[in-house]
């Protein structure tokens, strides 16, 4: 009969899941944190109701919709779940009343106290945690348990069937956990995977727009160009003093159309193996003079040495463009961490500024072409940054907190052999 309830329970737990994927298709299930603390709300809710009771216990999944809405809704929702589940079992009362509303209570500390880490965690790490918080309840039933036959020295043959009991309600409890957590991952994935399609399509329909718009003005403009400069040889005062902003003028367009051209489709005119450490040190090396100048300090940290197979032009003009925006961004006074290591087959780079930060609005923009939070600025750089590192097969995440500043990260794929290869010749350079 326990293994039919707690299997009935199973369901229940993973019907929040289900209502949500069904009604908010497109819609994070992180950014509704009051809707999934109603979903699991009433899941426990149910749960506790239809609970088994055997051995003065009470047997139901309560702490599974309790950990998840923590772990996916955040601390909102899960304190939502916590005080519906405490208001439940002191109205149903009994012996072990308030060793059960402690249980509660001491269950959702950990979640609550998981909640950052698990907001930045990756996927895989996130199921980790999973796995460890939903075999948390089940030291505390444990515990329950014990407590509760020290009280009532009930320590008989009830007591081994209880224990029994308990072990196999600590099993359904963390597949039930894990399930709802897998489900939600997935579905998470899905949303990620739908957004990257069509931000794909989007770019490269703008893309191609860009470069047949930018191979048509380029033409005139460098007629224009020719001419004009024919015109700076003539000996005419009156035209003399206009012709170089004229002509500064019409550089800047060509600029702006090389990175239209450059964000329709990266060229790498040069392929060659290289330091990533020694790129981010001349980096540093050309832009500490900005730094300066605005007042900002600018740090390096190098934890190892990797190389990598692609243009190093392109790389340095797309990290260049990294850091002057942190630097930019910093007030007087402010600091820029340039942070480089390696993890498996992946380089990451982190830039990290104490600037004022972006909104979750601007956050979502970022990146996107026309976009910038400059008054001069027209977006392309970054951009045009972020499809050279998506070129190169790479990630670049954009992370931010208002008042605290902003952090890029950027993964790229490396060759582990040609890594140690190089270092066994003695080419390792920082």
């Amino acid at each position: 009969m326990l293994i039919e309830k707690l299997f009935f329970h199973l369901l229940i737990t993973l019907m929040p899941v289900l209502c949500y994927s069904f009604f908010f298709e497109r819609k994070p299930i992180t950014q509704s944190p009051y809707f999934i603390g109603g979903l699991y709300s009433i899941s426990a809710a149910f749960c506790m109701t239809f609970a088994y009771y055997e051995g003065g216990l009470f047997w139901d999944l309560r702490y599974v919709p309790l950990i998840l809405a923590f772990l996916y809704g955040g601390r909102k929702a899960g304190l939502m779940v916590t005080a519906v589940e405490c208001i439940m079992r002191i109205t149903v009362g009994g012996d072990a009343a308030l060793l059960a509303v402690g249980g509660i209570l001491v269950v959702a500390s950990i979640p609550f106290l998981c909640v950052t880490y698990y907001e930045q965690a990756d996927s895989n790490n996130r199921l980790k945690v999973t796995v460890l918080l939903g075999g948390w309840p089940a030291v505390i039933q444990m515990t329950i348990l014990f407590s509760y036959t020290i009280m009532y020295r009930q320590f008989d043959g009830a007591f081994q069937q209880t224990f029994y009991h308990l072990l196999l309600f600590a099993c359904i409890q963390l597949i039930g956990t894990c399930m709802a957590a897998k489900l939600i991952e997935l579905y998470i994935e899905r949303i990620r995977m739908k957004e990257e399609i069509e931000r794909a399509e989007k770019l490269n329909t703008m893309g191609e727009l860009a470069a047949s718009i930018a191979h048509e003005v380029r033409n005139p403009l460098t007629v224009v160009k020719g001419f004009l400069q024919l015109m700076q040889k003539e000996e005419d005062a009156h035209k003399q003093p206009y012709l170089p902003l004229v002509l500064s003028e019409l550089g800047r367009a060509e600029v702006i159309i090389s990175d239209y051209l450059n964000f329709a489709k990266p060229e790498f005119k040069k392929i060659e193996v290289f330091s990533i450490p020694n790129v981010l040190t001349d980096i540093v090396l050309l832009l500490n003079a900005l730094a300066v100048k605005n007042g900002v300090e600018l740090h390096e940290e190098i934890q190892n040495n990797a190389f990598l197979l692609s243009d190093r032009n392109q790389l340095k003009q797309a990290l260049v463009n990294f850091v002057k925006n942190a630097i930019e961004a910093t007030p007087e006074g402010g600091t820029v961490h340039v942070c480089f290591f390696v993890k498996g087959q992946q380089a990451y780079i982190r830039i990290q500024d104490t600037g004022k930060g972006m909104t979750k609005e601007q956050l979502d923009k970022i990146g996107t072409l026309f976009y910038t939070t400059k008054e001069k600025g027209t977006g392309l750089g970054t951009a045009v940054s972020v499809r050279i590192i998506e070129s190169m097969n790479g990630k670049v995440t954009f992370m931010s907190e208002q008042h605290k500043g902003t952090e890029v990260r950027i993964q790229l794929p490396i060759s582990s052999h040609v890594t140690e290869s190089l270092q066994s010749e003695g080419h390792v350079a920082f």
